[in-house]
């Protein structure tokens, strides 16, 4: 049977939340098995473009196998706080401070430990998350976005850029404060948003290049997409209007801080947790080659692949919660086990 995504307008199957993690204002999906009664929590931690929504698919899924799920919309992000900078430090964009509100956001929810999830920045997120916190997060998932241990010597994304990852180019045009200024209203957004969802326009002109960035003069012609369209893409838009996208785009601003705050984890490169990778055959920016080194930092890696570009959430649903259940059901996680607090 297919799945029925999440509707992000009115869903009896989620509740829309708040809370005050560390200072700020965090939303929140959080959505339990109809009885009530769970065995897990799992949170589901989105990127860029994208909203606690992107986890439509799936949430559905881990709800019937007995999860409890938390999806937050990330700092910058639709119903979460967007604090400016400056006077703000960068560092509120950061990897160590995602994973303090995450933290935050399991003892809010009552959660002593968490499976933890991720795609995309999200992806990136929850490998640092497990670093910082691993009394609190128990097993750890990754959707396209692979494992990159603590440096000891900064690389800037100029450096990557003319090095291993050429196609890393487009996060300085993000970075460059160019793009929000031609997206900056909901018509505006809304063409953004169908491009960077894959749509184009119609000789089939793309809206972003990863070697490039985003082409805004281009926005106005591009068509509809395949996956981001409708009543959903009509939530997004109304959620990126709130803050507009520059808020967002500081998640690209802050390369440095993060390996600041990085350099406190260079004797815990080995992620101990149980982990699941899933890679998508077909991403053009996080590509498969570049999770070959991968298992020597990770003991218990399982591996899983899906035929579909980096948007995999939705553009292969079944294929991805097929992998997330087995994995699940074989970490011993779900139904499979009595209820507990966690």
């Amino acid at each position: 049977m297919p799945i029925e995504p999440i509707d992000p307008v009115s869903d009896p199957r989620v509740e829309h939340k708040t809370a005050k993690l560390n200072g700020y204002t965090y939303h929140y999906l959080y959505a339990t098995p109809t009885s009530g009664e769970y065995t897990q929590t799992v949170f589901l931690i989105h990127g860029w473009p994208d909203l606690s929504m992107g986890w439509r698919y799936q949430i559905p899924v881990l709800v019937e196998m007995g999860f409890r799920v938390v999806a937050p919309d990330m700092l910058g992000y639709g119903g979460t706080d967007a604090p400016k900078v400056p006077p703000n430090s960068i560092s509120l964009y950061g990897l160590k401070r995602a994973s303090d509100d995450i933290a935050a956001l399991a003892k809010e929810v009552g959660a002593q430990r968490i499976i933890l999830g991720g795609h995309d920045w999200g992806g990136f997120v929850v490998w640092r998350a497990a670093q910082w916190y691993p009394d609190v997060i128990s097993h750890v998932f990754s959707v396209c976005t692979p494992y990159t241990a603590p440096h000891e010597k900064y690389y800037s994304t100029e450096d990557l850029v003319k090095g291993p990852v050429p196609q890393f180019a487009y996060q300085l045009h993000l970075a460059s404060g160019e793009v929000e200024k031609s997206v900056k209203d909901g018509q505006s957004i809304r063409q953004f948003l169908k491009g960077m969802y894959g749509a184009r326009g119609p000789n089939g002109e793309l809206a972003f290049d990863p070697e490039k960035g985003v082409f805004v003069e281009r926005l106005p012609i591009i068509g509809e997409s395949k996956i981001l369209n409708g009543n959903v893409l009509d939530y997004y838009v109304k959620e990126y209007s709130k803050h507009g996208i520059h808020s967002t785009l500081n998640w690209y601003r802050q390369r440095r801080t993060n390996w600041e705050e990085d350099q406190a984890l260079l004797d815990k490169k080995v992620i101990k947790q149980p982990v699941l990778f899933i890679q998508a055959t077909y991403d053009s920016v996080l590509k498969p080659e570049m999770s070959k080194s991968m298992d020597s930092f990770i003991p218990n890696l399982t591996r899983g692949e899906v035929a579909a570009t980096h948007w995999a959430l939705t553009q292969k649903p079944e294929d991805v919660n097929t992998i997330l259940r087995q994995w699940l059901e074989g970490q011993g996680l779900g139904k499979t086990k009595e209820k507990s607090s966690l």
